[in-house]
């Protein structure tokens, strides 16, 4: 459900006893997680048990699996998942209590206040560069806040409560979160047509984006990938509001640029210059050109903290992904397995262009899983060109989320885009026997990549599993 986000957004600490409707997703987990380290009581509800949820109990909050009317207690504040529906029983009983219902972004905006907010937009990266920004600013012994979409290895969580000025904090278009903050500096990693559904057309949501900048405080700076048209137009907006503006990517003319770049042990290195400087060599332990304009970003919003270059590359080469982010699950029998995001058309081409280069000899095997009705119905075509660079296809039902089902939009919407051989393409099976086509496709070299922001990413244990009980001649 979508609620208005009031005018007036409480701190954190005034908010009183805070439910969160929706606690074990990666948003609202963060903000909890944020206000039970800072002492403020906080409780809520999911629709079923998870690690996230066992992690949230262990450091003090109250958990219930299912909702129920009952759950909410003596709350005082209850924060929404856009997921949760409006006929929720704790909203509804919020609602006749009178009590304050705050959307994601509010809850989010009463953790930050008091904080050099350090904001990272764009329509795809923005998970991943938040984390390299977090690492990047603990590198050079700095102890900011952070909220990040998902779980990062090299933090081994979400979120945390600093003790510092700043604070890192992934800025989601989606649902126009990103109009509520007021960062102090922010990141743009690329602007690119996406949620349609709910911003209708192209220009509406790139218009979002020149809002987002008219929101960073006039001494900040705006840091935008000069690959990127679109985020790069943004610099005309930020420069006629005086805000410094540090353009960073491979492009000539760049204030940040990388040069020299290198695959090497599944890993990204390259030269980063500024100007005519030579500032010195990163290197990443996630592979893919994708990656390094996202590490060059946070590199820039680094230095503008006050890191040293020294101390953020350090930082950035620690950084082993995200969960869910072009990330390794294991290896059975030489078989390869990646899970990840990725669920537009660029992310997925950026995401095969990886798994290719790590896939070396082998084949890549890729099992996508269309998100969104909307989406799929705008991008199919699209889709189906990016996942024709894989060697072996699978394309399953949609996943729906928020929407209703349309039985003019399926994976078949996909699958009839790839131009691989039409053996080599394959309709999904249920979700809960895609492991087993999956295991009888693979063989010993490959290397196989599930995608797609649903329930993907069930499989690829199972799959391991499988492949562990099933091994491949």
């Amino acid at each position: 459900m979508r609620l208005d986000v009031p005018e007036r957004i409480e701190a954190a600490e005034d908010l009183g006893r805070v439910h969160f409707v929706g606690i074990g997703g990666a948003g609202l987990s963060a903000i909890a997680r944020i206000m039970a380290q800072r002492g403020i009581a906080v409780q809520g509800s999911d629709g079923r048990d998870s690690a996230t949820l066992t992690a949230l109990r262990n450091e003090g909050a109250s958990v219930f699996v299912g909702h129920a009317a009952h759950n909410l207690g003596d709350a005082d504040t209850l924060v929404v998942s856009t997921a949760v529906r409006e006929d929720n029983p704790e909203v509804v009983e919020a609602q006749r209590r009178g009590l304050r219902l705050y959307p994601r972004s509010a809850g989010l905006q009463s953790v930050m206040a008091g904080r050099s907010v350090l904001a990272v937009a764009g329509t795809h990266g923005k998970t991943t560069t938040t984390s390299m920004l977090t690492v990047a600013l603990l590198a050079a012994g700095l102890d900011p806040s952070y909220a990040i979409g998902a779980t990062v290895a090299a933090l081994g969580t979400n979120a945390h409560a600093g003790t510092d000025r700043w604070f890192v904090a992934e800025a989601d278009e989606s649902d126009g979160a990103f109009l509520v903050y007021r960062p102090y500096g922010a990141v743009v990693t690329n602007v690119e047509a996406d949620h349609l559904d709910i911003w209708e057309t192209e220009g509406a949501y790139r218009d979002a984006f020149v809002r987002f900048v008219d929101r960073i405080d006039p001494d900040g700076f705006v840091v935008l990938c000069a690959d990127d048209p679109g985020a790069d137009a943004l610099g005309s907006p930020a420069r006629q509001r005086g805000l410094r503006v540090i353009r960073v990517g491979t492009a000539d003319g760049a204030d940040l640029r990388a040069v020299d770049l290198r695959v090497e042990d599944g890993g990204t290195t390259f030269r980063v210059l500024r100007g005519e400087s030579d500032l010195g060599r990163v290197r990443l332990q996630v592979p893919g050109r994708h990656y390094v304009l996202d590490a060059l970003a946070a590199l820039a919003a680094a230095l503008e903290a006050g890191a040293s270059f020294a101390d953020a590359a350090t930082g950035l080469a620690s950084y082993g992904g995200a969960s869910r982010r072009m990330e390794r699950l294991g290896e059975v029998g030489g078989i390869r397995v990646y899970d990840s995001y990725a669920h537009h058309p660029t992310e997925i081409a950026g995401d095969l262009e990886a798994a290719r280069g790590l896939a070396g000899d082998g084949r890549v095997v890729v099992a996508f899983q269309p998100h969104l009705v909307s989406r799929t119905r705008i991008f199919a075509a699209a889709m189906g060109a990016a996942l024709s660079a894989a060697d072996e296809v699978v394309v399953t039902d949609v996943y729906l989320a928020r929407e209703e089902p349309d039985p003019a939009v399926t994976g078949a919407l996909v699958r009839s885009a790839v131009t691989l051989p039409p053996e080599a393409v394959h309709a999904g099976v249920p979700l809960d026997e895609l492991d087993r086509q999956l295991a009888a496709l693979a063989r010993p070299g490959d290397l196989v990549l599930l995608l797609g922001a649903g329930d993907i990413t069930s499989v690829g244990p199972r799959l391991l599993h499988t492949l562990e009980e099933h091994p491949q001649p």
